[in-house]
């Protein structure tokens, strides 16, 4: 479509959609993928399209919006296949963290440890929660968050981990971040943004993400599907993130290929030898309070402190210093090499992540980016 078939595109979506509960209407595929494109146009009309994204949310997004919005994205992104034949996507909440201290920023440099070349990827900040994200965490432990695509690629070829930034793979999606943050509340860029997938293996690339609501697997693997990866894994994890509660069994959902149907597995930490009387790392005491505090979804704590804490935190757990970040690392670790099919159980993959946290291999790694 042209500019101009493009603009009338979007009006002709924001009436179906926008239309009160009775009578709104369900876009298909392409029309969701076309609308997409005009969004990420720097000449879109921004009260249209807030007004979409918002009209989308209220009605609920089908599965065919949700996928042609993420294609759209992917088809507009800056996307690498790098020079190894499988990776891990490691992909958290762009948002970030708020009610405890985050672990899985130090994660990625732990799978590259266990030969396994994983991608990390997330912007600076984003509402609606503003949370402590991997980039500030990772700028806090002195790494550079700002590799460009082949930058990153070649990271990633080189020490078998890499983070990239939303600003530099999809600065068309990133450029929309300001909207985002005056419209407030989620939208279906939050739920499809952690898929784009920015550098791929050459032969399969694996996704492993979190969710809360029950809702969501079925939703976030259509998604995985439609952006290619070989296999998935949805864990329950705190804050929506990829570590589960360190405190109570929860669950895993998963395909080991793109043909099969969504399967789901019980886990448990005490099962590895985890023992937590708290669902994840503590906030540590004292920590200033967010400059500025909208709602009750937006961040209580100021983030870059937060990501102080996590950076210095992580380290020491890299260094094989035990505590509840080693935990939360041995963890969602041995969760991703059990659904490689790396080791039969948890256990035996719990035990190898506590060989390469002790040996201090992966905190070298993760040094190595520096």
């Amino acid at each position: 479509m042209n500019d101009t078939n493009l603009k009338l595109h979007l009006r002709q979506c924001i009436q179906k959609v926008a239309t009160g509960p009775e009578y709104s209407k369900d876009l298909t595929y392409d029309e969701a993928y076309y609308a997409m494109r005009h969004l990420l146009d720097p000449e879109v009309d921004p009260v249209q399209a807030a007004i979409y994204l918002i009209a989308l949310r209220m009605k609920r997004e089908t599965d065919e919006e949700n996928r042609g919005t993420l294609q759209a994205l992917i088809d507009t992104a800056e996307i690498r296949i790098a020079k190894v034949a499988e990776i891990i996507d490691l992909s958290d909440p762009y948002d970030g963290y708020a009610r405890g201290v985050p672990a899985s920023s130090f994660a990625p440099a732990v799978f590259a440890a266990l030969g396994i070349p994983t991608v990390l990827h997330g912007l600076k900040q984003v509402g609606p929660k503003y949370g402590a994200t991997h980039h500030l965490i990772l700028k806090a432990a002195g790494l550079s968050v700002d590799l460009t695509p082949d930058q990153a690629q070649q990271q990633l070829e080189k020490i078998g981990w890499t983070y990239i930034d939303q600003a530099q793979f999809a600065p068309q999606l990133y450029a929309l971040v300001p909207l985002r943050q005056r419209m407030i509340k989620r939208q279906v860029l939050t739920t499809v943004e952690t898929l784009l997938a920015p550098i791929r293996g050459s032969e399969k690339t694996h996704y492993i993400s979190g969710y809360v609501h029950q809702a969501y697997p079925p939703i976030y693997a259509a998604l995985a599907k439609q952006a290619g990866f070989a296999s998935a894994a949805f864990i329950r994890g705190v804050e929506g993130g990829v570590i589960p509660s360190l405190q109570q069994a929860g669950k895993l959902f998963y395909y080991r290929n793109p043909d099969e149907a969504l399967q789901q597995l019980n886990i448990d930490p005490q099962t590895i030898g985890i023992e937590a009387t708290t669902r994840a790392i503590p906030l540590p005491e004292n920590l200033p309070a967010a400059p500025m505090i909208s709602d009750e979804i937006a961040s209580m704590v100021d983030s870059a402190a937060l990501a102080q804490s996590s950076a210095k935190q992580g380290l020491a757990a890299l260094a094989g210093e035990r505590g509840l970040m080693y935990d939360s690392l041995v963890y969602v670790c041995a969760i991703g090499l059990l659904h490689l099919q790396h080791y039969e159980t948890l256990l035996e993959a719990a035990n190898a992540v506590r060989v390469v946290l002790d040996s201090g291999k992966a905190l070298k790694l993760f040094r190595a980016a520096a």
